[in-house]
């Protein structure tokens, strides 16, 4: 299924200084692993034993079907001159070439839904962690506040442009993340030495295993983010290979961490893995570094929404005041709503059910099976029937379980004690 790619025509698009395939890596990483490793475990123990598999399932999937839209975007930047230079909405200008303006406005509202989603999580479990780690030395300030403090924080690093201009972050969250997983896992092993009961587990019903399958897709589906880290790279045509290198370093990441915490912890696993193991010295240095990952992944995942709002309010691409504002409102907002819904598991499930599968196991197939079949001037691309039967079957299978792991967070936010009050009531009648 090798595409040959005209580097003449894609010059144009690539960045001399642009991201090389390792720190492509580091960015895909940065972006995907963090909140996987907290929410994971209990996923699993919702899903059963073969909530593992589908760990190794979707990770795989997840890898072929970013390499196919790298592959898309290729065939984008090889066809059309208009996009050849700087684009700051690369996945819905994939979609508008295929499908036209409907194709377009559907992963953009994807997008925009599942990356905000993502933020909201971020800064929630950022913010449980760090008053999870000062009320252990009596400093008790209110998880709501520190939502405000956090998000104040990070929306001066909002402001950064492009992923090419804050490689470090992405490192920074990547290196967190390889620290606390290994902790983590030494943690839950002390765990399990000092336990002496028997483990009991769950058995999982409709609701709890497409709800635990909508967060395992949230964990892998780093998707729409993809091409905008694939625009910034040296060689677009690599991108590929960055996607392999990330995919198995988050199952290096995410298997070990999830496999004991199921069988070490069964029923007793909290949404979030953090809240389940002993206290300690090991734990501290968890949530210390989880929360530097969760606050770097907050920049990284936020840059494509903001950049696609910028091109759309025709926004400089040149730093300015325009930029910061923008920005600083779409803090706010997602600040707004991490207020309005405390709760990060609900809105994991609801996302990673919805708008992360179809736009990590849906739309690239589509999209790339349909840029195959397009004839204009440029060459046709042959692809054998066993690569289009695959491509087929990920889309068949990821809009049934799509739509089953959406209903079942619907009908889980619906249940009663689903929802946390809102940290603005909490407030207000703490001030009256």
């Amino acid at each position: 299924m090798a595409v040959n790619y005209d580097k003449d025509l894609l010059v144009q698009g690539n960045e001399p200084h642009g991201l090389t395939i390792w720190t492509a890596a580091v960015f895909i990483v940065g972006e995907i692993a963090g909140s996987g490793v907290l929410a994971l475990p209990s996923a699993v123990e919702g899903a059963g034993w073969i909530g593992l598999v589908l760990i190794l399932l979707c990770c795989i999937i997840s890898a072929y079907t970013g390499d196919v839209l790298g592959r898309a975007w290729c065939l984008v930047r090889e066809r059309y001159e208009e996009y050849q230079g700087q684009v700051r909405y690369p996945y819905p200008a994939i979609g508008e070439v295929t499908y036209g303006k409907p194709g377009r406005y559907l992963v953009s509202f994807s997008i925009n839904f599942t990356l905000f989603g993502v933020s909201v999580v971020f800064l929630l479990l950022a913010s449980e962690n760090i008053q999870s780690l000062l009320a252990d030395v009596h400093a008790n300030v209110s998880f709501c506040y520190w939502l405000i403090i956090v998000a104040g924080v990070l929306t001066p690093l909002s402001w950064l442009g492009t992923p090419k201009d804050f490689w470090p972050v992405a490192i920074g969250a990547t290196v967190a993340t390889s620290i606390a997983c290994v902790v983590l896992f030494s943690n839950i092993l002390v765990d399990n030495h000092h336990n002496h009961h028997p483990v009991v587990h769950t058995p999982p019903g409709f609701l709890t295993f497409f709800t635990a399958f909508g967060t395992i897709c949230f964990a892998f589906g780093g998707h729409p983010a993809f091409p905008t880290f694939q625009a910034d790279m040296k060689d677009e045509s690599k991108f590929g290979r960055a996607v392999f290198f990330a995919y198995m370093i988050v199952l290096a990441m995410y298997l070990p961490v999830s496999t004991v915490g199921y069988f070490v912890y069964g029923k007793k696993l909290d949404p979030n893995v953090l809240k389940t193991v002993s206290s300690g010295p090991m734990l501290y240095v968890v949530e210390i570094v989880i929360t530097i990952h969760l606050l770097c992944a907050f920049i990284i995942v936020l840059n494509p929404f903001a950049q696609e709002l910028e091109e759309i309010f025709k926004i400089p691409k040149a730093f300015g005041i325009k930029r910061c504002l923008l920005r600083t409102g779409i803090v706010a907002v997602v600040l707004f709503v991490a207020e309005s819904i405390p709760h990060f598991g609900a809105i994991l499930a609801l996302v990673g059910g919805s708008t992360t599968t179809l736009l990590a196991y849906v739309l690239p197939s589509l999209f790339y099976l349909k840029l195959c079949r397009m004839e204009g001037n440029w060459e046709s691309v042959h692809i054998p029937l066993h690569i289009k039967l695959l491509n087929y079957e990920i889309v068949f299978v990821g809009v049934v379980a799509g739509a089953a792991s959406t209903y079942s967070a619907i009908a889980g936010l619906a249940q009663p004690g689903a929802f946390t009050v809102p940290c603005y009531v909490n407030i207000t009648a703490a001030m009256g």
